[in-house]
């Protein structure tokens, strides 16, 4: 950990007993900051290097917009919080396989596009701004806080045939209390935390409408958009607990695997994942059944 990072949670720490508005305070710059960017891996550069890269204009700034493939059916893919699109290049190679076109963005001060700020409004920005350019999409693929994004976009009228969370958190409170029970703050501190960001972003809102509107299980997609929950079991930055919520929310038109092993960004990449995906594009919920089926036999036959 960096020692500004480091001293800077300690000093949190050492007035959150007497102050824990101040404790807020002191870490807030933390829990909203999203540089560095990360950079492309290097079992991505591949993919990164063969898209089709144009600029998407959202909210008075040029975005890094990408895409692959020519099929007929488009599945857009939103990253996560400090990530990028080139993350989904596993998923790419898979569903570029199966005649689909991919297209992704990297949202404001991440990737390769530029600023120093950035929050949920600019991924709803985004994925509007990509439903304009491309119309309708056969699904949407979101990691981690791109999949709370994606969820929340549907809800609000973004045309799509399925949605994809992997990895996803099922509500966006749980972000800043996850912040503040991993730097060790308390329960107040998380309070003040979560009130003073809530007034940053979405001022003169009350603070309860504002994480009541960004609770992907409280506010289910349309009944006739069918989901797939995609989680690791031991994910250290969201807990498998949100992508259950969340499978739990929309009953029989969702489905959950479960994998084992790949963390929190890995799952992306992992052969579970990759599976019930690609199942899930090609044939919906039927298809991911086959597959869990077909691997449910596959076990008995084995013992």
């Amino acid at each position: 950990m960096h020692a500004t990072v480091t001293a800077t949670i300690a000093a949190a720490r050492a007035v959150e007993r007497t102050s824990p508005a101040t404790a807020a305070c002191i870490a807030m710059p933390l829990f909203t900051r999203s540089l560095p960017t990360q950079r492309v891996r290097e079992h991505d550069r591949g993919v990164h290097d063969q898209a089709r890269r144009s600029t998407l204009r959202v909210g008075g700034r040029d975005l890094a917009a990408y895409e692959w493939g020519t099929g007929a059916d488009t599945i857009l893919l939103a990253h996560g919080w400090r990530g990028r699109a080139s993350q989904f290049a596993p998923i790419v190679r898979e569903l570029r396989a199966e005649g689909f076109r991919l297209v992704a963005f990297d949202a404001p001060a991440n990737g390769d596009s530029p600023g120093r700020r950035t929050d949920i409004r600019d991924w709803l920005a985004a994925i509007d701004a990509m439903q304009s350019r491309h119309g309708r999409f056969h699904a949407i693929v979101g990691h981690s806080f791109g999949g709370l994004a994606a969820v929340t976009a549907v809800r609000g009228g973004t045309a799509t045939g399925a949605v994809v969370a992997i990895a996803s958190m099922s509500r966006a409170r749980y972000l800043p209390d996850a912040f503040a029970a991993g730097t060790g703050l308390g329960t107040a501190a998380a309070n003040e935390l979560a009130s003073r960001f809530a007034g940053r972003v979405f001022p003169g809102e009350a603070e309860a409408e504002v994480w009541r509107r960004f609770d992907a299980a409280a506010n289910p997609l349309p009944d006739d958009v069918p989901l797939l929950v995609v989680h690791d079991r031991g994910d250290r930055e969201v807990a498998a607990s949100e992508g259950e919520r969340l499978h739990a929310a929309h009953g029989e038109r969702s489905r959950l695997v479960l994998t084992t092993g790949s963390g929190h960004t890995r799952v992306l990449g992992a052969d579970a994942a990759l599976d019930a995906v690609t199942a899930f594009a090609t044939g919906g919920l039927a298809g991911v059944d086959a597959i869990a089926a077909a691997a449910a036999e596959a076990s008995d036959t084995r013992t």
